[in-house]
């Protein structure tokens, strides 16, 4: 009869250990889990929750983007800032109008495939345009306090006395809306000619259409931003842009509806925090 050799219990049964070693490993508690060999890139959290894929645009270049839908617009602007290098401080986020950086992206109904236009520059940069023009606003409005209402000056009497045009956009008193995805038309200009308003985000522009011709002002050449409501029609403002250093070169527009005049002042000047 043969005898079958019986392992030698002092020898390592190496081959059986290392198979085992790379299929499988214990837990404490004696639970046997498979190796995975992946390595994380840091966006498992996102793969488990609903996302949308945005395109991010600033200064001509096009960024992809994949977001958790529920991320605050604070949380867009920190990951605008891993992509672009522009700290969330200095980002100007438009998507309709200035995105709120306490709301979520479900919440401002953004889905993907959605532009998020973002203008900004360096800090340096920013100081030197917008620190003098920020006393330039306040400057003017120290000015505004000292003179009669503007409604009741004469070069704006002309204009109102015509009354409210038939084809004004509806106006809702003691709200605040965000600017809506169609020009804001039926509004009267100086001379009393119909005139609307269109802000084109991307290209970071006003356009102001008349009958005769459309100007494309660049938001950032606007000085200051005026407005008051009119007299006995209190859910409408006059408002004037400034395009230059004098009165002379305000454009107003009159019977703006007052829900989007908070609006299109975050739109043109931007709310900036520089520190």
């Amino acid at each position: 009869m043969k005898t079958v050799a019986q392992p030698n219990d002092d020898e390592p049964l190496l081959e059986h250990s290392e198979k085992s070693d790379t299929e499988t490993s214990h837990t404490s508690a004696g639970e046997t889990t498979t190796q995975d060999s992946s390595i994380s890139n840091g966006d498992d959290m996102d793969d488990k929750q609903e996302t949308v894929d945005l395109k991010i645009i600033w200064n001509k270049n096009k960024y992809d983007l994949k977001i958790p839908v529920d991320s605050t617009g604070a949380k867009l602007k920190d990951r605008i800032h891993s992509l672009t290098g522009l700290p969330p401080a200095m980002q100007k986020v438009m998507y309709k109008g200035l995105l709120p950086e306490d709301k979520t992206l479900r919440e401002i109904k953004i889905t993907s495939g959605a532009k998020i236009m973002v203008v900004g520059s360096t800090i340096n940069d920013v100081l030197a345009v917008n620190t003098p023009k920020e006393v330039f606003q306040e400057e003017v409005k120290a000015e505004e306090n000292k003179k009669e209402p503007l409604c009741r000056q004469k070069q704006h009497r002309k204009v109102l006395d015509k009354g409210k045009p038939e084809d004004v956009m509806p106006a809702i008193k003691g709200t605040k809306e965000r600017l809506p995805t169609v020009p804001l038309s039926g509004m009267y200009n100086k001379s009393g000619g119909k005139v609307r308003l269109t802000f084109k985000l991307e290209q970071d522009q006003l356009w102001i259409g008349t009958k005769e011709r459309t100007e494309k002002v660049p938001m950032g050449s606007i000085k200051n931003v005026v407005s008051e409501p009119l007299e006995g029609h209190e859910d409408y403002h006059m408002m004037a842009f400034q395009l230059g250093p004098t009165e002379a070169s305000q454009y107003w527009v009159y019977w703006v509806p007052t829900q989007f005049v908070d609006a299109i002042k975050d739109t043109v000047l931007g709310k900036w925090q520089y520190f």
